[in-house]
């Protein structure tokens, strides 16, 4: 009990599971950004929608950009709630931030490269060593956030009982 005679109030625990999906969408966010980015417009190697004119390429880039910053913002706002709460968990937060860029790297090689062929990393090169490396790198993203989370669920935050 306080001097003044008011009980404390009780200190907020962490989510850890809305922690992960906060950071899991975030995560994806900048993953399809970089992507977006890189390999979009810098480098010129693809367009989201490829099986199509550049017309209609340019169109599914805009539109993959408007997804990926409505998901930006919204994780953001979704983080910036938990932290006002004091309802973070930061090693959660972590492992969500990977899961959601390994699982966009994962989904974005397999799905759309290979199942869907809505586009390749890259046209006119033989695509093996891209897809292993394009691949590889988001498995290595999925276990490090695995990882992570793991360790989240397996011993408490920082400064918690």
């Amino acid at each position: 009990m306080r001097i003044d005679g008011q009980h404390p109030l009780p200190r907020p625990v962490p989510d850890l599971r809305r922690s992960l999906l906060a950071a899991a969408v975030i995560g994806a966010a900048v993953t399809a950004a970089v992507d977006e980015i890189v390999f979009h417009q810098v480098l010129g190697w693809h367009h989201f929608y490829d099986r199509a004119t550049s017309t209609v390429g340019l169109l599914s880039d805009g539109l993959l950009h408007s997804a990926e910053l409505v998901a930006l913002v919204g994780g953001f706002f979704w983080f910036a709630d938990l932290r006002r709460r004091g309802a973070w968990h930061r090693r959660a937060g972590w492992g969500g931030l990977l899961l959601g860029a390994g699982g966009f790297q994962l989904f974005d090689g397999v799905v759309d490269h290979k199942v869907l062929r809505l586009h390749q990393i890259r046209y006119g090169v033989h695509l093996l060593p891209y897809d292993l490396v394009w691949n590889a790198a988001g498995l290595l993203l999925l276990l490090g956030g695995a990882l992570l989370c793991w360790r989240a669920r397996s011993r408490p935050a920082p400064g918690r009982p």
